[in-house]
């Protein structure tokens, strides 16, 4: 199979080496034609990088991996060359401006797709290139499930149709990691920690929920294990962005965790649900 990865950053290069060793075609395009390195881990021959996004029309499927903020806009780009293509939306992230989950950009920017998918659960891009077995979350209909399986090869993939529930699982760990990785400084001990990591996570899920969201996703390798992945480890972004943040310092790379706290605070708002633990914590990062 002939494979489009969207988005030459960790994550995206991770699952483009994966998707190459597995057998696929593999063509990553990055904005730049640059993509990210891991040490000690080898490029496959069969994947190869563009700055010309005419390039990933030629391919069969799609996984698209450019960060939140520029999801929109990279899929109005790719729209001249879509040919039907099965999407797996491999973005965790949440519009800051709108709350729009980036299945609900596909529909709206691309309304022409058909098959698509949302990968989402514990994976660290550079364990997943080295080949530390991973498990996740593929969410969509069967037909983006099963070209989901043929191209991911590494990963134990749990099937489930919950779209919106895979994404918001995704789009809370990410913000509540930032708020844990800020409390892990700023907290006045291990209690209130405890106590404000629990409470952020309830107003993700209510946001969930009233979006459509099924209870048990939250209880997937999408919900609970990635939310334990990325809160309590210093390897994650987002908890390295709030300890960062805390210490008054610049956060490194892309914390996709800042723009999800925004995207959901929207979108609470749009729903009617109150989130004083969320909002509270944007405004002591002064991210609001």
């Amino acid at each position: 199979m002939k494979v489009g990865v969207i988005g030459a950053g960790a994550w995206g290069t991770a699952l483009a080496i994966i998707s190459a060793r597995g057998g696929s075609d593999v063509i990553l395009w990055s904005y730049d034609g640059l993509l990210k390195e891991f040490d000690g881990v080898k490029m496959p021959n069969n994947l190869s990088i563009t700055s010309e996004m005419a390039k990933i029309g030629e391919c069969e499927a799609w996984l698209i991996v450019t960060p939140a903020a520029f999801f929109r806009e990279t899929i109005r780009k790719a729209k001249a060359v879509y040919k039907k293509q099965t999407i797996i939306i491999c973005t965790k992230g949440a519009e800051s401006s709108t709350g729009d989950f980036m299945s609900e950009i596909i529909k709206t920017e691309l309304p022409e797709a058909e098959n698509y998918g949302v990968l989402s659960g514990p994976q660290f891009a550079a364990e997943v290139a080295r080949g530390v077995p991973t498990g996740s979350t593929l969410a969509g209909n069967p037909k983006a499930i099963e070209t989901g399986k043929k191209i991911l090869n590494l990963l134990y993939l749990n099937a489930s149709d919950d779209i919106i529930g895979a994404e918001m699982c995704g789009v809370g760990k990410n913000a509540v990691a930032l708020i844990c990785g800020y409390n892990f400084i700023a907290a006045a001990g291990e209690n209130e920690r405890a106590m404000i990591f629990t409470r952020a996570w309830n107003e993700v899920m209510e946001i969930g929920l009233k979006s459509g969201a099924k209870m048990a996703t939250f209880l997937d390798l999408c919900g609970i294990g990635d939310l334990f992945l990325s809160a309590t480890s210093a390897t994650s972004r987002n908890f390295a962005g709030g300890i960062a943040i805390a210490k008054g310092e610049k956060p490194e790379g892309t914390v996709e965790g800042i723009f999800a706290l925004a995207g959901l605070i929207q979108r609470a708002h749009n729903l009617g649900i109150k989130t004083p633990v969320l909002i509270e914590m944007q405004k002591k990062m002064n991210l609001s």
